[in-house]
């Protein structure tokens, strides 16, 4: 499937599996998807290979920002026309409190949309998403 296809399928079906193995940071990561009515919630599964703390044992803060933004370049490909991977103009993460080497799920939400740019608020969280883990924005170029 070429990735065109691949984009397609995961739109008509719902299932990202496809488009998730298509991405090599997403499938060395784990990155999982489930679409729920509208929303996307983005998971980032307990795993060994993503701890940066072994001690604590906390997950890579490289990985918690990498997720969030795979997470909002997906999310920003799915609610667009466009065929291609957002490109990221500029990306600010807030890390709250410590992700501790459990599931993580991230929520994005559209900020604002012009002709050109858009704007996606993250939030990651573990346990509960009163109590997120980090937040982030991030800035992304749209094709033509």
């Amino acid at each position: 499937m070429t990735d065109p296809e691949i984009l397609g399928y995961t739109r008509e079906t719902g299932d990202f599996s496809r488009l998730l193995e298509s991405v090599p940071y997403a499938r060395f990561i784990g990155l999982e998807c489930e679409r729920f009515g509208d929303d996307l919630i983005f998971r980032l599964p307990k795993k060994e290979e993503n701890l940066g703390n072994p001690i604590l044992p906390a997950i890579h803060g490289g990985v918690i920002g990498g997720f969030m933004e795979m997470s909002a370049a997906i999310y920003l490909m799915m609610s667009q026309d466009s065929l291609r991977m957002p490109r990221i103009v500029d990306f600010s993460l807030d890390y709250l409190r410590a992700g501790l080497n459990r599931e993580t799920y991230a929520e994005c939400r559209l900020t604002r949309q012009g002709n050109r740019v858009a704007n996606v608020m993250i939030t990651a969280w573990q346990k509960s998403r009163s109590q997120p883990i980090a937040t982030a924005r991030a800035h992304f170029l749209l094709e033509d």
